[in-house]
């Protein structure tokens, strides 16, 4: 039974695998240029973001109906589940949909399809978060929250994703304060491939809660010691910064040392089917490589836990907890 954890950098586009992306291309008669599944995940070699997004937007292509979002999201949770995530906070990307003539709705209750049901099937509480692309514009942003005004009962919070190097947060100043106005809870990507100022402007501009990748914050000791004192949790995803070149190899993760330094870590899987592993594989890879030891990866779950959107439901917050104090490994 693998350590139970929660994962809160999740791109649900990102969980598309080979074989379930060329099943929804012949369902909804979609031509994929590559001859098969052997054949895809070989372009699943990837020199930089921008490569692996070039690829993820290609094969949105092939979600067209409620019920691909559906099989989607329930592949995901059951990969999930045999990997002892028992948490999942949920992105997805509602313009890359939009602008392929596919609607906020068939978006959102297509998830919720397989969401609405995953505790019962799955032993899984979801949330999901609306991301919104941070090389469109601002105000291709705030028409996208305004499409998902009516979905809000489905939707706990926003965050920010896609290309980020001259994307800086304060460009979405004005969606941040719509949707906090809103009641939605607001995290953001910042310091992946950006520099740690991208961290400090998510704070202090978006007023997010959580920061997602941050391991550029490292460069900044002033920003180090602020994350830390103020508890704010940072969502890393270390297969996927080896995939995209943000780390060279694993083994010069910075994770031992941001442990070390006291911040907030999580460890997540962010789109584990380009990237080589769930959040399972990643436990396990930094487990092996980074030889972190078990109070380490006991410290990673309970953060992970800690830093959900739990707030409504305290009592399951300290279930999943005892839970991973009761952990043998």
């Amino acid at each position: 039974m693998p350590l139970p954890k929660a994962e809160l950098h999740l791109h649900i586009e990102g969980t598309l695998e080979p074989e379930l992306a060329f099943e929804l291309a012949a369902r909804n008669g979609v031509e994929l240029p590559y001859a098969d599944t052997d054949a895809l995940r070989k372009a699943y070699d990837f020199q930089d973001l921008q490569s692996f997004l070039n690829l993820y937007y290609e094969l949105m292509a092939v979600l067209r109906t409620e019920q691909d979002f559906a099989d989607l999201a329930d592949a995901y949770l059951a990969r999930a589940a045999a990997q002892g995530v028992r948490h999942a906070e949920i992105f997805f990307d509602p313009q890359a949909h939009l602008a392929r003539g596919v609607g906020m709705g068939t978006v959102v209750e297509g998830l919720w399809r397989a969401l609405g049901s995953s505790e019962a099937r799955h032993g899984i509480s979801t949330r999901l978060i609306l991301c919104f692309l941070r090389d469109e514009s601002a105000e291709s942003a705030l028409e996208t929250l305004r499409a998902a005004e009516p979905y809000l009962h489905r939707i706990t919070g926003v965050g920010l994703d896609s290309a980020e190097v001259g994307h800086p947060p304060v460009k979405f100043r004005e969606v941040y304060e719509a949707a906090a106005a809103l009641g939605l809870r607001r995290v953001a990507h910042a310091g992946e491939e950006g520099p740690p100022e991208y961290v400090t402007e998510a704070l202090d501009v978006l007023g997010v809660e959580r920061v997602d990748h941050g391991l550029r914050c490292m460069e900044d000791p002033a920003l180090v010691a602020r994350l830390v004192r103020d508890r704010v949790p940072l969502t890393l995803c270390p297969l996927s910064n080896v995939r995209l070149r943000t780390v060279d190899t694993l083994a010069d993760h910075p994770l031992p040392a941001m442990l070390d330094a006291g911040l907030m870590c999580t460890v997540n899987s962010d789109d584990p089917a380009y990237f080589g592993g769930y959040a399972g594989d990643n436990f396990d890879a930094v487990r092996q490589t980074l030889g972190l030891s078990e109070d380490r990866l006991r410290e990673l779950a309970r953060n992970s836990f800690l830093a959900s959107f739990l707030e409504d439901d305290e009592e399951r917050r300290a279930r999943y907890l005892a839970e991973v104090e009761a952990y043998a490994f």
